[in-house]
């Protein structure tokens, strides 16, 4: 540590006296001494402490295994889009948002689908910006809530849970929710999304971004989380994300992070995931950064959408440890004077 900026903090923490007092080690008494040690320490401590990044401490496992659980519950058969199961997954992501201070965004929590043939509705939350000019800027957080319902039986189990595809992500959204609803420091305005019919050919997104593009919706950057749930193997960063070469987003997110937090996963690429999520509506209704952040790696999991698929397999530590790095990033993302992320 620099030897005159502890001297700086030494004189401003010298309690009641406004006067330089110069003493001379020679001379200093064994008591004395220990006193000038600890305001030393205290000195040192304070200095680590503006310097270093801290974590959000928010999450925890408690809250996102209760959450899991009743999302991947069998209670609710597999949230197939139009059952009565998702439905029951609605009314919960509805309560959460109620009782964490997210407003619905339209008249109701629930927006009707108008693009699949059974009642279907994505859950849409808002939190307005406490900036005059920033809020009319959008940030959306989002992902899917749905799943496959019943499917073939496996072992006299026909229930596709969907914990990790898409419980984890629903859960990370909620939890995000749940933060800066509390916590209302956003200066650009959050809608908080829980989208139907993914499964069905992202019909809950495709949806959402067509009407919210008609009326004009000042978007910056829509933000989606997918499969979540366990961490990514022998990988030097947390999650990767989606289109990671079409954006800094990555970037962005590692500068606030302080760590390489987000990374390139070849395969993603491969695949084509950035059209394969609830990102890319936004995408072409837009043409604004609008991404995917994943830890399904293709070799981390062999349950995608199996009966298998339950709260049993999923990483809570690893969820929560990903949901407060999250907060960090985007408290930053939300409050930057300008617009950082760009194609």
């Amino acid at each position: 540590m620099n030897k005159s900026y502890l001297f700086i903090l030494l004189l401003v923490f010298s309690c009641g006296s406004s006067k330089l007092i110069v003493t001379d080690p020679a001379n200093v008494s064994p008591k004395q001494s220990e006193v000038l040690k600890k305001d030393e320490q205290i000195a040192e401590e304070l200095y680590h402490n503006k310097n270093k990044n801290l974590v959000v401490s928010f999450s925890n496992t408690k809250s996102v295994s209760e959450m899991m659980s009743f999302l991947a519950s069998d209670d609710l058969k597999g949230r197939d889009t139009g059952s009565e199961g998702i439905e029951k997954a609605a009314n919960f992501i509805e309560k959460v948002f109620q009782e964490n201070n997210i407003s619905s965004y339209f008249k109701s929590y629930k927006d009707t689908l108008l693009n699949y043939n059974k009642p279907a509705f994505n859950v849409v939350g808002y939190l307005e910006g406490n900036d005059a000019v920033l809020k009319k800027q959008f940030v959306i957080i989002g992902a899917h809530y749905d799943h496959l319902g019943m499917i073939s039986p496996i072992a006299g189990d026909a229930i596709a849970n969907g914990a990790n595809d898409n419980a984890s992500g629903t859960t990370t959204v909620l939890e995000l929710a749940r933060y800066f609803g509390n916590k209302k420091n956003n200066k650009r305005s959050i809608i908080f999304v829980l989208f139907s019919a993914e499964e069905k050919g992202l019909l809950g997104s495709k949806h959402l971004a067509k009407k919210l593009k008609d009326e004009e919706l000042g978007l910056y950057t829509m933000l989606n989380f997918e499969m979540v749930g366990v961490p990514l193997v022998d990988k030097d960063y947390a999650m990767y994300v989606t289109g990671y070469e079409n954006s800094n987003l990555a970037e962005i997110c590692n500068k606030y992070a302080q760590e390489k937090f987000i990374g390139f996963l070849p395969a993603a690429k491969g695949y084509n995931l950035f059209k394969r999520s609830d990102n890319y509506p936004f995408h072409e209704e837009f043409n604004v950064p609008s991404q995917t952040f994943c830890t399904f790696d293709f070799t981390n999991f062999d349950h995608y959408h199996g009966v298998d698929d339950e709260v049993g397999i999923m990483d809570y530590n690893h969820m929560v440890s990903i949901v407060n790095k999250t907060i960090s990033v985007l408290e930053n993302i939300v409050n930057a004077p300008i617009k950082e992320i760009t194609y």
